[in-house]
């Protein structure tokens, strides 16, 4: 949408911010964004640009099958590997257990430096509650150049390890990056694989580590990989704001579990509240807190027009459903407008609020994602692309129903009792997960 950025241009990089430590989003222009719908999509752009990758690819991602589309990802990583370019993957053990093994042995005798965030080992692992938190970011950077980020998980758009194959493909999208906002995605994923790694081999790591000469040293660089804070540069404040100003402005936000807990939250909340036309928001997994509730609420009286995409006759899990539609009534009251999305499976995770506010990324509107799981979203501000997104999700909500609003006595209570068993669950799953606090 914009000229790829030069380094002629002079610009600091976010290279040279502590963007990390920051809990606002810290915002960049001279960016360029490909919006990228469904994985067939996103897996062609992927296969060429890791095809073409000279020196690095750096991907994680919750979940993997090398079954149809999904499948020409991987051979482009063992592809990758093979002609000597770094291929760092950090998968998630939970959303990778399905995966056959015999395909880790293959990328790892092709090369790819593979690691499992948090692997399961056996049913009682499920009993160790630290290990709820899971990594569920879908990430890339490709020679530290080209970066991807959204929603689709390394699965074809017509494979679901729950229900198997489908004709209709599953609703997810993503974006390919160029530009100032590639750098702190790929000092991202380099801390997660880092973590990962040492996570799996922490002793031996360690062991080999203090036997080395100049150990203490090593022991700094493995902490500085695995930290997400950047070190701070001699940066001008005028050149910052000046940037911030100009096309396509992005911002990489995240949720972890140590400075950025509730960073993808407090946006969301901010830009509802700001909103003056209209807030339009897809997501398959929505049970926010009270505050997020009551921001859509309070849009939609005074005036705004909400509208939530959620999912519809096909769901993946029907927990998650139930959850959703005990919220149902309480926002349509106020004037919130409920969709369900029918052709298929919904994956995806984007919003548009009014003319020039837009996000695209990993995280649902729930608790998994809110307050436990490692997340990831781009936040825009341009008018171009929130209009290229709106026109995309515009299409998704003529494919959907909107859900007429609930008006009988009786079908009240039902909500009710439902609401408050819902809650009762979500709260003891986030403190045995160790939530302190409210939700």
């Amino acid at each position: 949408m914009t000229p790829r950025p030069t380094k002629e241009y002079g610009r600091p990089s976010l290279h040279d911010l502590d963007w990390y430590g920051r809990r606002k989003p810290v915002f960049s222009g001279h960016n360029e964004l490909t919006l990228l719908k469904r994985g067939s999509e996103q897996f062609a752009a992927m296969v060429e640009q890791i095809d073409q990758a000279r020196h690095s690819v750096w991907m994680a991602t919750y979940l993997v099958s090398p079954l149809g589309e999904s499948g020409k990802v991987l051979e482009a990583l063992m592809r990758a590997a093979r002609r000597g370019v770094a291929v760092h993957f950090t998968v998630d053990g939970v959303g990778s257990r399905t995966a056959p093994a015999s395909l880790w042995s293959e990328m790892r005798a092709a090369g790819v430096r593979l690691v499992i965030y948090r692997p399961l080992h056996g049913l009682l692992s499920w009993l160790d509650t630290s290990l709820w938190r899971r990594m569920h970011m879908k990430l890339c950077v490709v020679d530290e150049s080209c970066g991807f980020v959204g929603g689709i998980n390394l699965i074809d758009d017509r494979y679901d390890i729950h229900h198997g194959w489908s004709e209709t493909p599953r609703l997810d999208y993503a974006l390919m990056i160029r530009g100032p906002v590639v750098a702190p995605i790929h000092h991202t994923v380099q801390a997660i694989w880092t973590r990962a790694d040492l996570g799996r081999d922490w002793r031996d790591d360690m062991s080999s580590v203090l036997d080395q000469p100049g150990r203490l040293k090593r022991l700094r660089q493995l902490w500085r990989k695995a930290r997400l804070s950047q070190p701070k540069g001699q940066t001008n404040a005028h050149a910052l704001a000046a940037e911030a100003r100009t096309p396509v402005r992005c911002a990489f936000v995240l949720r972890d579990n140590t400075l950025q807990r509730r960073t993808i939250e407090r946006v969301a909340l901010r830009a509802i509240q700001d909103a003056k036309h209209r807030i339009d928001i897809v997501t398959p997994y929505f049970y926010p807190a009270r505050a997020l509730r009551h921001a859509l609420s309070d849009a939609a009286t005074r005036g705004v027009q909400v509208r939530l995409l959620f999912q519809g006759k096909m769901l993946d899990y029907r927990i998650a459903g139930i959850a959703a539609r005990v919220l149902y009534s309480d926002l349509q009251r106020r004037g919130v407008r409920i969709f369900e999305y029918q052709p298929a499976f919904l994956h995806a995770k984007v919003a548009c609020i009014d003319d020039e506010w837009s996000t695209v990324g990993s995280s649902n509107l729930d608790p998994l994602s809110l307050v436990l799981n490692l997340e990831a979203n781009l936040l825009v501000r341009d008018s171009a692309f929130t209009s290229v997104l709106r026109q995309a999700i515009d299409e998704d909500f003529s494919q959907s129903l909107e859900v007429p609003a609930t008006t009988e006595p009786t079908s009240l209570w039902r909500v009710r009792l439902r609401r408050a068993s819902v809650g009762w669950l979500a709260k003891t799953y986030l403190r045995l997960a160790g939530v302190s606090g409210r939700y």
